[in-house]
């Protein structure tokens, strides 16, 4: 927002809260610094007054529409009430707060973090200090997963969307056409819940997986979640019957230390190389944690393992 215009929205506000009657329109141009300035035509001020009415009531500020006295009752008068506009005072417990101080965490690292810093200064503003979140909880949108905030979009305009999407032990995407009902973390992950148009049947989507653009389709509000859906209930049941694959892993001796752990079988390759059969269930998952192990991990089989894991360290060289 323009300097110009945000000094003009702040003294309407001062001036709208400062009076206790509703103001007609002309009082209003007279008393707010910015609307008298260089003259604008009668025209173009109620078009600019019109503009900023609606500014203040997508921010969220009551802005009250009254009858004026009898000379000036041919027209609406414009006020803020205090009672209306000045936040209730804020008391939060210490689990509530540490929640907030997660939440601010995760907007800040996605596309919200506009809204989130409007938020914390309202809440600051109020006397209460959100706590910093521990490290090892804070949730987090990567780079990987740049579906995320079409999806959220999508969710909150209940508007289907169409994507492509890579379905775990495929290595070609499919399209797909989705109903969004919600947009889950579930163990690290972000996961879209709805139903898919395609299968007919209500879907869980790990947002990794999805390629390409995700795109809006049809009018905003056609999506209707149905009642009592548990939306985390459907994203824990879709990943605990996912089924386990067996990836088989070469490794640099002394390396990889975690996946020789849960190694099913370790065989000598070569003067200081073992192959390794791990089980997984998420190749996207288990590629975030074999490219961390670099030059001294080589995923051999299966290969969406593989893909995962060439997909990423391209990333890395692009970066």
């Amino acid at each position: 927002m323009a300097a110009k215009k945000t000094e003009r929205l702040l003294n309407l506000v001062i001036c709208l809260l400062a009076t206790r009657r509703y103001l007609s329109v002309q009082e209003i141009r007279e008393a707010v610094p910015g609307y008298t300035e260089d003259g604008p035509t009668e025209e173009a001020f109620r078009r600019m007054f019109e503009r900023d009415k609606a500014e203040l009531r997508e921010l969220g500020i009551p802005l009250e529409t009254g009858s004026l006295t009898a000379a000036f009752d041919d027209e609406p008068g414009y006020r803020i009430a205090r009672r209306d506009y000045e936040l209730p005072e804020l008391v939060l417990e210490p689990d509530e707060a540490a929640a907030l101080g997660l939440a601010a965490r995760l907007w800040q690292s996605a596309p919200l973090a506009g809204a989130t810093g409007s938020a914390l200064l309202k809440i600051r503003a109020a006397g209460v200090d959100a706590p910093e979140a521990s490290g090892a909880l804070e949730p987090r949108v990567g780079a990987s997963e740049p579906a995320f905030e079409p999806c959220l979009q999508a969710v909150r305009d209940r508007q289907v969307v169409r994507f492509g999407y890579r379905a775990m032990g495929r290595t070609a995407p499919e399209d797909r056409e989705v109903e969004p009902w919600g947009v889950v973390s579930w163990r690290g992950r972000w996961y879209l819940v709805g139903h898919d148009r395609v299968r007919g049947q209500e879907r869980v989507f790990r947002l990794s997986r999805v390629v390409g653009t995700v795109a809006a389709v049809g009018e905003p509000g056609a999506v209707v979640v149905p009642d009592g859906v548990d939306l985390r209930a459907l994203v824990a049941r879709t990943a605990a019957d996912a089924p386990v694959t067996t990836a088989r892993v070469r490794l640099r001796a002394g390396a990889g230390w975690a996946l020789r752990r849960e190694a099913t079988a370790t065989t000598p390759d070569g003067e200081g190389w073992d192959v390794v059969e791990v089980g997984y269930s998420d190749p996207e998952r288990f590629a975030d944690r074999v490219t961390g192990y670099g030059a001294d991990a080589l995923v051999l089989s299966p290969q969406d393992a593989r893909d995962a894991v060439v997909r990423r360290l391209r990333a890395l060289v692009d970066a």
